[in-house]
């Protein structure tokens, strides 16, 4: 799909990202119901994390757009951490596509560019009460991998199914 392109993203085109990470976060916070986590302050802004500035500043983190016809479709953020505490040499930490763009293809063709040209151990995260993430990451990596683990883990490092494959 050549409709589809990934782009780095700049430190000058954070605040595009800063403004769609507010909407990646509305739309997780479903997942929050009966938590703590995910109130929306007096501001009217989501809160994010700490470690979100690290991926202008460190190495082995990345942050990319997702384009569908030139436009904006979403975000993909991709590390080096393992959910599992097995060794990884790359992670999806975070995956966005806008509403308007699900389901059409976007998804799994952004996914694709993102990983292929990357070889070697992945490890993709899908947080239990996700079930449409896990259906669509099942889809991704299947398309991308002969071979790929599933982890059921429910520990202090992650509650949810992490999907291992490796790229050669």
């Amino acid at each position: 799909m050549s409709w589809v392109e990934i782009e780095a993203i700049s430190a000058a085109r954070r605040p595009a990202f800063d403004a769609m990470f507010q909407l990646y976060i509305h739309d997780f916070s479903a997942f929050w119901a009966g938590q703590d986590r995910g109130e929306l302050p007096e501001s009217g802004r989501f809160d994010t994390y700490p470690e979100l500035d690290l991926y202008w500043t460190e190495p082995d983190r990345s942050a990319w757009f997702i384009r569908a016809d030139g436009h904006l479709a979403g975000f993909a953020l991709l590390n080096r951490h393992s959910q599992s505490g097995l060794p990884a040499d790359h992670d999806v930490a975070e995956f966005f596509v806008v509403r308007k763009h699900r389901r059409s293809g976007v998804g799994i063709e952004a996914a694709r560019q993102l990983i292929c040209p990357r070889p070697g151990q992945w490890e993709i995260a899908v947080v239990r009460a996700n079930a449409g993430a896990l259906g669509f990451w099942r889809r991704v990596t299947a398309s991308v991998s002969p071979e790929v683990d599933e982890l059921n883990q429910n520990d202090a490092r992650w509650n949810g199914v992490i999907l291992r494959f490796k790229v050669a």
